[in-house]
């Protein structure tokens, strides 16, 4: 074991990726000097896959209402301190221009993760700041003059160093190939802050039971559709996949879902289906139901209705019972989880640090001087589509104000 025999660092960060990384950056700025301990053999892994390697690095209309939490209003300080214009201009600073896609989703021109990693490896070096790779933190503890001692190995060696501020910015449970762990839920417990109920968020929902085969026979295809239960609604894609469902509107209404519960589909969100079949019953309903349904859906999802729909028969002789079941399955498709494809597939966890803990200004532990959590580990989810890194790029800013 070796031990850090002069300390020359401000904070010790725990964590190299979106919030530990823009932290120890914003500390170098203010003359700061941080030590970043990342267990994986490069810095910013969970960035480099996000987007399928493009990385949606923020949201242009992000708001407190973009987030799932016990207390949702604890990030507003931090996200009016560092804001969506700041990180577009932070990045553009360093060579970033991002392009819009859907949903205010903001991307590298570039459409490479590895750019936006490489900002900050390079600030790090430009301010100075220490990033120790396959360096896993064992333990933290509390000296008796405060001051937080932390043991981490690399490469089999263990080392020991102290620390007047500690920030915990290792993340969540997923990926546990990308070196996940609850590292930082543990250290919170250990300091006496309470930590919400963890669950995947932003996860494939499963399907079992009598209708998996039909789900599984749908796989890769594709529907907008707007996707509710009674705590959310969105409208965006679904993808059919051989264990249930996938696609954008299935992970973010995932985020409100919990296990036991519905969730229903709209699968014609932009029109009434009731109005179609009557224009078409006005023109003389000689199509089949079929037939009106290939105008907006595949062969193959429109074969599969057969199992619900009178797909063969003429639209002038539906009967209203017939008409009313066409309507319900079309807009109220209403669908029951088995569960969802867990850790390793989430985007991202909910649930964590419980907010109520932390200062709002500093996301300093209220009771633990010298002691952050930013990022993924704390209570703050937010949906798909940048809001999470937006988070932890602004988490990471208001600590490094602090520390």
């Amino acid at each position: 074991m070796t031990y850090e025999t002069h300390n020359p660092y401000d904070a010790v960060i725990i964590g190299g990726g979106a919030c530990g990384l823009m932290c120890a950056v914003q500390a170098g700025i203010r003359g700061k000097h941080t030590l970043v301990l990342e267990r994986n053999d490069r810095p910013g892994a969970k960035i480099l896959i996000s987007g399928g390697g493009r990385c949606n690095y923020t949201n242009l209309h992000t708001t407190i209402e973009n987030f799932v939490a016990a207390e949702p209003a604890f990030a507003y300080s931090a996200l009016s301190r560092w804001t969506v214009d700041d990180t577009i201009r932070f990045f553009e600073q360093h060579g970033i221009v991002g392009q819009e896609k859907t949903l205010g989703q903001l991307f590298p021109v570039s459409n490479s993760a590895k750019d936006i990693v490489q900002v900050f490896v390079s600030l790090m070096k430009r301010y100075g700041q220490e990033l120790k790779l396959n360096s896993q933190a064992l333990s933290v503890d509390r000296l008796t003059d405060g001051r937080f001692e932390v043991s981490y190995e690399t490469k089999g060696v263990t080392h020991r160093v102290t620390t007047n501020a500690l920030v915990m910015a290792s993340g969540g449970l997923p990926v546990v190939k990308l070196g996940a762990s609850d590292f930082a839920l543990r250290v919170a417990r250990q300091f006496g802050l309470s930590v919400e109920p963890t669950a995947p968020a932003l996860v494939p929902l499963t399907i079992t039971g009598k209708d998996a085969d039909w789900f599984a026979a749908l796989s890769g295809n594709s529907v907008l559709c707007r996707v509710s239960n009674e705590r959310a609604s969105f409208e965006e894609n679904i993808l059919f996949t051989h264990w249930g469902l996938s696609g954008p509107a299935i992970l973010q209404i995932s985020s409100y879902w919990r296990p036991g519960e519905l969730i229903v589909l709209d699968l014609l969100p932009n029109h009434s289906i009731e109005q179609l079949i009557n224009t078409e019953r006005q023109a003389g309903g000689k199509r089949l139901v079929g037939q009106l349904l290939g105008d907006f859906y595949s062969r193959r999802l429109v074969e599969s209705m057969r199992k619900f729909l009178p797909i063969d028969t003429k639209i002038a002789s539906l009967s209203k019972a017939d008409a009313k079941r066409i309507t319900a399955a079309i807009h109220q498709f209403a669908v029951k989880p088995a569960g969802d494809k867990g850790y390793d597939k989430a985007e991202v966890m909910r649930g964590g640090v419980a907010t109520h803990h932390l200062l709002p200004q500093t996301l300093a532990a209220r009771d633990v001087p010298g002691l952050y959590f930013g990022g993924e580990c704390v209570d703050m989810t937010g949906w798909l589509g940048g809001y999470n890194f937006q988070w932890a790029w602004a988490s990471g800013y208001v600590i490094a104000q602090a520390v």
